[in-house]
């Protein structure tokens, strides 16, 4: 006889908070709702507000992405005022928001999805006990020094803006600080310190090494190269990964999402392989596999089964509203965070989508192999540093030869327009719309990347990535449902961004 029951779970070692719901059959995942469980509103607080209020306000949104949110909005009023920043404003800003990404991308792997194979139900696995002693929450000796080197790293956005968390060094046309010739070397040493690190610990191999990586085959033979390879935190993650069969879980809709980011100087050594004016390309890949050239106006957001006021089908940013309404009677809504789509579609972001959007060998080999499992999504994750580094190093150095150009562009004070600031966030596309109106925010709508990830159903009823990602998973122990955790983790939920957590008086499972 099939039973199907319903368990919640409040999944811990994210950042923010976050309910899952899941619907089981025979211990097999039928159904799953995500839910951000409190809102906050940071988009209302703004109305009204001076225009570059925003710059101080929303770096405040999330403790770990906060020069993301900063970059996002000074790109927003650089759009409004139609300025073009100096070479070395963009190169400033550039290397602190990488700096971001980088101590982001490790400390998520490390801290809080890596510790999950210490789970009881990986008790029989082979390396389950040097799984413990690296990542056991609190006491692995990977996780102490991952806190130590990515604390380290952080000092070069204190150095060039000032503080980190919440520093606002960014504005419009350029950036408020020039760093002279000692804090730019200091910044080198910093930097070249963790590169070394990241290159023994983490790969186990040089940058150039790990390039030449191209395809799943290469994968193989790279981590059966030396014991390098497999000791470090990728091959042990492969390792475990593959062993517990790992791949064959999270896969999702395999629609991909990434705005582009990290804009190259008019004069720059970097480049982008393909010939793009961003370090990292802007696009849409279907489930088909096809790409089409990103556009802003296919983005909409539906609020269908979120906790607003209720408008037909998706709004642009432009036009959003953000209309808190919970009555607590309405059981098809279930979430503070809105469902964004673009052109219609949910679309998952984050470093797996930055990879197949810039037709990355590797991942798109691993993506025609496997499809958008955890795995392919998690080691995207722990090896994107290796794509950032070179530039962050290659940017210091011509700060460095060209100390005397500006790092800022004068602008008038900003009285009317709207613009829009675009990135790519650590966890994926970050987007702020914002609408001036006699000096004042008229309008302020923020889209996140745990808004497009842990999105609930549109006004179709169709699920958002993670929802549809836990989809047919078979769980061992439906009190500690590890593999929902795993699956949901790979896509390294920001709940901060959107919410807060209140409690609740259903059952609720360890996780």
């Amino acid at each position: 006889m099939t039973k199907r029951i319903i368990r919640d779970i409040p999944l811990n070692r994210v950042e923010g908070d976050l309910e899952i719901r899941i619907e089981l059959e025979n211990n097999r995942i039928v159904d799953a709702w995500s839910s951000g469980t409190m809102f906050r509103g940071f988009e209302n607080l703004l109305v009204g507000r001076g225009a570059l209020d925003g710059l101080v306000i929303t770096p405040r949104i999330c403790g770990i992405c906060s020069t993301t949110h900063l970059m996002a909005a000074a790109k927003a009023l650089d759009h409004i005022a139609g300025v073009r920043l100096p070479d070395n404003a963009t190169r400033l800003r550039n290397v602190t928001l990488m700096v971001e990404h980088c101590q982001s991308d490790v400390r998520q792997s490390v801290l809080m999805f890596l510790p999950d194979f210490t789970a009881a139900v990986y008790a029989t696995h082979p390396l389950y006990a040097e799984a413990a002693r690296r990542y056991a929450p609190l006491a692995g000796g990977r996780c102490i020094d991952v806190v130590r080197q990515t604390k380290t790293l952080l000092e070069i956005i204190a150095i060039l803006g000032g503080q980190w968390p919440h520093s606002s060094f960014m504005v419009p046309g350029g950036v408020t600080y020039i760093p002279p010739l000692a804090e730019l070397n200091q910044c080198r040493h910093i930097l070249k310190h963790y590169r070394q690190w990241y290159e023994q610990r983490v790969l186990g191999c040089s940058l150039e090494r790990w390039q030449a990586v191209q395809s799943a085959a290469d994968l193989d033979a790279w981590l059966n190269e030396d014991s390098a390879r497999r000791d470090g935190d990728v091959g042990f993650f492969l390792r475990f990964a593959r062993a517990a069969e790992l791949h064959r879980l999270g896969q999702g809709h395999g629609h991909f999402l990434s705005y582009g980011s990290l804009e190259l100087p008019n004069e720059t050594a970097v480049v982008n392989p393909g010939g793009g004016k961003q370090l990292v390309d802007a696009g849409f890949v279907s489930r088909d596999g096809q790409t089409q050239s990103f556009d802003q106006a296919q983005v909409a957001e539906h609020v269908a089964s979120s906790w607003y006021a209720d408008y037909q089908g998706g709004r642009h940013p432009f036009d959003g509203e953000t209309d808190p309404h919970a009555t607590g009677a309405d059981g098809k809504k279930y979430s503070w965070s809105k469902a964004p789509r673009y052109g219609g579609q949910p679309a998952e972001t984050g470093p797996l989508a930055e990879r197949i959007v810039g037709g990355n060998p590797l991942f798109c080999d691993l993506l025609r192999h496997d499809g958008a499992n955890l795995v392919n999504r998690q080691l995207a994750r722990l090896t994107r540093p290796a794509t950032l580094l070179p530039a962050m190093e290659i940017w210091l150095e011509e700060m460095i030869a060209h100390l005397d150009q500006p790092y800022y562009e004068p602008v008038p004070p900003i009285q009317d327009g709207r613009g829009f600031g675009l990135i790519e966030a650590a966890r994926g596309a970050l987007g702020h719309w914002v609408e001036i109106r006699d000096g004042r925010i008229a309008r302020y709508q923020i889209v996140t990347p745990t808004a497009w990830n842990g999105s609930p159903r549109d006004d179709q009823g169709v699920r958002g990535p993670w929802e549809e990602a836990l989809i047919g998973t078979t769980v061992a122990d439906i009190d500690n449902p590890v593999e929902a955790g795993h699956i949901v983790r790979s896509f390294d939920p920001c709940l901060v961004c959107t919410v807060h957590v209140i409690g609740t008086e259903r059952r609720s499972l360890r996780c």
